[in-house]
């Protein structure tokens, strides 16, 4: 049972310290059914018969000196006869228990009582009784099925937390969890590995299975002392690209490629890795290759079809990406999936790895297409920097980057940007790591990319999305603007010069 040290203040009634030191317990371990409230020389018992209401039951023991002994005999005639005054080996215990029908009052006597003997500010707060029932992981699952979640959130005093459309969100199928509960529910979905690496690192991160319902990446880590789990839903079939609203026909142009590097990019929780799972999807379904994936932790499952899917989780499989992309050159892979391109020495051996004839296929953090070159090259120390970008103008065949939109009716769709190494400009913008350039490039008719404003636009012409969100969510509102009222003209190659 864990201590917590809090600071009150001398001046509240009994039943605000109560109050406080509930909600100090709840953060940490939920909400308790009995709470010790302790300083030196006092103590205060609370307790409830439900989570849902307010405690019922006090007593407070102090050991006072002469004239604060007296001050409380003194007051206690004046209380109503539900509080009891008793006396052992030193202590004086008083005792009440709050009728229904007098809690106003008591609060008044609950002050009185208060300032009468000088309470501490500073307390030690304990608390027993925790909802311990277990946590049902279907019923989780369900929810997040009927409600479209893509997360589920669990932490003490709090019923499950859902993000759906990418707001959080409350849900009543179970009240606020407790401590005890979140631990017990890590520990009965984590194997031995994963738990032993929870309570020596105070996180851990792992793929589920709820058969029949979907998977999971799960993400257990302790927070002011608290444990808070994350699920991010994985639905069993893994989408299509007309499910996900992406264009088939330039995905399935990338599915075809032989041989080198494609990255698909966005921020936290914009799709990348639901967008990657299609793409495999349909290689696997399409072609007969050997495709290789690695990942921290393994997220959507895939099956045999006609490729062979080989899926590795680096910590259990092998020991880190830069040694599982490094060793995947002798396990005659066609293509080589990368969970996130992290670190120098995976981005270093993912190129290597695309240089020498395999389709690399990675996520990266990215907020446009057009800044991933330098982003990437920004991992390296700047004596590296020069050859680094030679080899991403040799290998880099497309990046795609995701924005997910509100759609008008609910839901969200992606906005897309995609930039293909397909015209000299481009080329020439790459090796020297001008962004400016790239985006000149990227709009010019000759090349098969686009920009997030052309997507943004066709999406709002459509009526998909408002214009609100197009202009939100685009990377340069003036060319939207421009789009809108039919002024938009592609810029000039020799503006290129210009944005050296």
């Amino acid at each position: 049972m864990a201590e917590h040290i809090i600071g009150i203040g001398g001046e509240r009634s009994i039943s605000e310290i109560s109050q406080l030191a509930e909600l100090e317990l709840s953060r940490a371990e939920g909400h308790p059914k009995k709470i010790k409230v302790r300083s030196e020389n006092y103590e205060i018992l609370a307790e409830r018969t439900d989570y849902n209401v307010p405690f019922k039951v006090f007593s407070l023991r102090v050991r006072l000196d002469e004239a604060g002994l007296k001050a409380l005999k003194e007051l206690v005639p004046s209380l109503p006869k539900h509080y009891t005054l008793t006396e052992d080996d030193g202590w004086h215990t008083l005792h009440w228990e709050v009728p229904s029908d007098k809690e106003a009052e008591t609060q008044e006597e609950s002050k009185k009582i208060a300032a009468a003997i000088r309470l501490p500010e500073v307390w030690r707060v304990q608390g027993t009784d925790f909802r311990i029932e277990p946590v049902s992981i279907q019923l989780l699952f369900q929810a997040m099925v009927q409600y479209k979640a893509s997360d589920v959130h669990l932490f003490p005093g709090s019923p499950p937390v859902f993000r759906v459309d990418n707001k959080t969100q409350e849900s009543k199928i179970m009240g606020p969890l407790s401590a005890h509960q979140i631990r017990t529910v890590i520990r009965d979905i984590t194997s031995d590995k994963y738990w032993e690496e929870f309570e020596r690192d105070f996180q851990t991160s792992f793929n589920y299975h709820q058969a029949g319902l979907g998977y999971a990446r799960v993400s257990a880590f302790v927070k002011n002392g608290a444990p808070h789990c994350t699920f991010r839903f994985l639905p069993e079939k893994i989408p299509s690209f007309e499910e996900l609203h992406v264009p088939a026909e330039t995905m399935v142009q990338l599915g075809r490629l032989h041989h080198g590097l494609v990255l698909i990019t966005g921020m936290t929780g914009s799709g990348k890795s639901t967008s990657m799972a299609a793409l495999v999807d349909w290689i696997n379904s399409n072609k007969s290759v050997h495709i290789l994936c690695i990942e921290n932790p393994i997220e959507y499952v895939h099956s045999n079809k006609r490729a062979i899917v080989a899926q590795r989780s680096t910590g259990a499989d092998v020991r880190n990406f830069f040694d599982a992309v490094t060793g995947a050159l002798r396990h005659d892979p066609d293509v080589i999936v990368i969970g996130e391109m992290r670190d120098p020495d995976t981005i270093r051996a993912a190129i290597n790895a695309a240089a020498t004839g395999h389709l690399v296929i990675s996520t990266l953090h990215s907020n446009t297409a057009s800044e991933v070159v330098n982003r990437i090259v920004s991992f390296f120390d700047p004596v590296e920097r020069d050859l680094v970008k030679l080899q991403l103008r040799d290998c880099v065949r497309c990046v795609m980057c995701q924005r997910l939109v509100p759609r008008i009716g609910g839901g969200r769709v992606p906005a897309l940007e995609f930039l293909f190494n397909d015209i000299k400009p481009i080329t020439d913008a790459i090796i020297a790591g001008n962004t400016d350039a790239i985006r000149i490039g990227m709009q010019q008719t000759v090349s098969h990319s686009f920009l997030f404003e052309d997507y943004l636009f066709k999406l709002y012409k459509k009526k998909v999305i408002t214009l609100e969100d197009a202009r939100e969510f685009a990377t340069d509102v003036s060319v939207l603007d421009q789009m809108l009222m039919g002024t938009y003209s592609v810029p000039r190659l020799d503006s290129i010069k210009a944005a050296h």
